[in-house]
């Protein structure tokens, strides 16, 4: 233990040497088995066709999603996926390949930033704090923009607060340029954010510090060309080809997103406190402590990098928490500034006996036991819900519905993520007050085990019961020229998977806007359409869940032939 402190403490090897050992470590969660579990709808499905269309059409400028106009989000996640296809072949690991290199790239950032502002072994503990950050890990997997917006954000503000503490030096002119290049590419990840957040987390630490003199030296001239150069090409590209992409990407999935319940997206204003417990752990039980340290140092001139990663956790945070519209990912942003301030604190305390994370510890170790048990009792889930039926006859119904919707997992899948929890929430409470380098080092083997078994054990039923791509394959084999293949709601997966356009019925969700540029009728169908077309001579294939068939039934003069089941979703055929 102490070589291996001697070893984080020593300046002697070089970053180049952290950097591969840490990609090549802690990329193993990132990358492993990326192409074998399916893709996921909504958002898999989506941002993974959109990329294949762009190819198939020969047009990266205006993206389309069932082959209707799309302009939710700018292009870059888009630019990288069709990349990635285009080197890779059409499949699921090209497709997510994107993402999960952004995860992995924000915990090398991080890395890098966190040696800058701090120290070597803060730096490698912080990316170990992110890369074994469970919640960080299993997102990156996910083909989402908001990754890819983290790492740029990341990336973008580690600049500018690295050029800021080494203000005095001449020259020096590369971390305002990455500063500005980043910023451009927030942009053209997620929209405006890309530049709100920064230039609000910025605004507020000037006012706060009182470093106005650091606007002089950010070389605003040259960095607001840069900045332009980098963004404004699509934007006047795709806004000279489509007049109506302004109004929809500006004032409708800005302002309207954020002020509105547009989307249904609402949620309470406390919504990411549960969220953030979850997704950071086993961590997020010394964030407490990492956030009030660094506001009771706030004043000390040593200190104001730690006054920075707090205004940048805290505008992102209060920000996604006041918007009407919120998702999970979208306070993944805030994850490598709190591992930095939790690193900070862990490395200050690791010489002593850890009294001051103790009862962080003690919390720690009491949630992971808890879920260990209740891992290990999750196989008999059905006899638990039986028996307290029992006890609690008027809990029957809800009990009922939680078994029929909780994912199937395995006893093997059980009883090993259990045990995973049971070890690591039985070594920390052994260790706690103890030795602090102990206690992490459980903490950070036992996540890291975690996070490669839950995409082998669990991921792939979830994925199997929600993904309709064994339906499409099975959909591509009944095909024939009078074919029309329908889903209820977009199902953007079939689209993927079958590698041509389909019919939407009922709620159309993210197509509405495409689906009235020009006449669409033909290919969104409302139900008296789709019941006329269903007692035609044409052959009909429809994807919809069980639950939307009862619906359907009394408007069918045919009954339905079941084709297949998939999880929730039902592939049936007129004949």
């Amino acid at each position: 233990m102490k070589d291996l402190k001697a070893y984080a403490r020593s300046d002697m090897h070089g970053w180049l040497r952290d950097l591969l050992s840490l990609a090549f470590i802690l990329g193993i969660p990132f990358l492993q088995f990326l192409g074998r579990l399916p893709l996921i709808d909504p958002d898999e499905g989506r941002y993974a066709e959109i990329p294949r269309e762009m190819l198939e059409r020969g047009d990266l400028i205006t993206p389309t999603l069932n082959y209707v106009k799309y302009f939710e989000k700018p292009p870059l996640l888009y630019w990288l996926n069709a990349a990635s296809i285009w080197i890779f072949g059409q499949n699921e690991f090209a497709a997510r390949l994107p993402s999960a290199l952004c995860g992995l790239a924000t915990v090398l950032a991080t890395y890098l930033i966190a040696r800058k502002l701090y120290d070597r072994r803060t730096a490698l503990i912080s990316a170990i704090i992110l890369g074994t950050s469970a919640g960080f890990v299993l997102q990156s997997r996910i083909i989402l923009t908001d990754m890819l917006l983290t790492f740029c954000l990341t990336a973008a503000l580690g600049a500018f607060i690295v050029a800021a503490q080494h203000e005095r030096r001449r020259g020096g002119a590369l971390p305002w340029y990455l500063f500005y290049l980043f910023c451009a590419l927030a942009v053209l990840a997620k929209g405006l954010i890309g530049i709100v957040f920064p230039g609000g987390i910025i605004f507020i630490y000037l006012l706060l510090t009182g470093k106005w003199r650091i606007v002089k030296r950010m070389r605003l001239v040259t960095g607001l060309l840069l900045f332009l150069t980098v963004v404004a090409p699509w934007f006047v590209a795709v806004s000279l080809r489509n007049p109506e992409f302004a109004r929809f990407f500006f004032i409708h999935e800005h302002f309207e997103r954020f002020t509105s319940t547009v989307h249904g997206r609402y949620q309470p204003v406390w919504f990411f406190l549960p969220v953030l417990l979850g997704t950071m752990l086993p961590w997020s039980f010394f964030i407490p402590g990492a956030l009030v340290r660094a506001w009771r140092n706030r004043r000390h001139e040593e200190f104001q990098v730690g006054l920075y990663l707090l205004i940048w956790i805290a505008v992102i945070f209060l920000f996604f928490s006041k918007s009407s519209s919120k998702l999970v990912p979208y306070i993944l942003p805030i994850f490598p500034p709190l591992a930095m301030l939790i690193a900070q604190r862990i490395n200050s305390l690791m010489e002593g006996r850890g009294r001051e994370l103790k009862l962080a510890a003690i919390m720690l170790g009491t949630t992971l036991t808890i879920l260990g048990v209740a891992g290990l009792g999750y196989a008999r889930l059905a006899e638990a819900a039986a028996l307290l039926t029992g006890i609690m006859p008027q809990l029957a119904d809800q009990l009922r519905q939680f078994v029929s919707h909780a994912p199937q997992l395995s006893t093997t899948a059980c009883i090993s993520i259990g045990l995973l929890f049971l070890l690591q929430g039985v070594g920390i409470l052994a260790a706690t007050n103890r030795n602090p380098a102990r206690m992490l080092t459980v903490i950070c083997i036992c996540s890291f085990l975690l996070e490669i078994l839950i995409p082998r054990l669990i991921m792939g039923s979830i994925a199997q019961a929600e993904s309709p791509r064994d339906l499409t394959l099975k959909a591509r084999s009944l095909v024939r020229p009078d074919t029309r293949i329908v889903t209820f709601g977009p199902m953007q997966a079939v689209n993927w998977y079958s590698g041509r356009r389909v019919m939407v019925t009922g709620k159309l969700d993210e197509l509405e806007f495409g689906s009235k540029q020009g006449d669409q009728s033909a290919w969104f169908p409302d139900q008296q359409a789709l019941l006329k077309l269903w007692n035609s001579d044409n052959h009909v294939l429809v994807f919809l869940r069980k639950s939307e068939l009862n619906d359907l039934l009394p408007g069918l003069s045919t009954a339905p032939v079941v084709q297949g089941e998939s999880g929730r979703n039902l592939l049936i055929s007129n004949r």
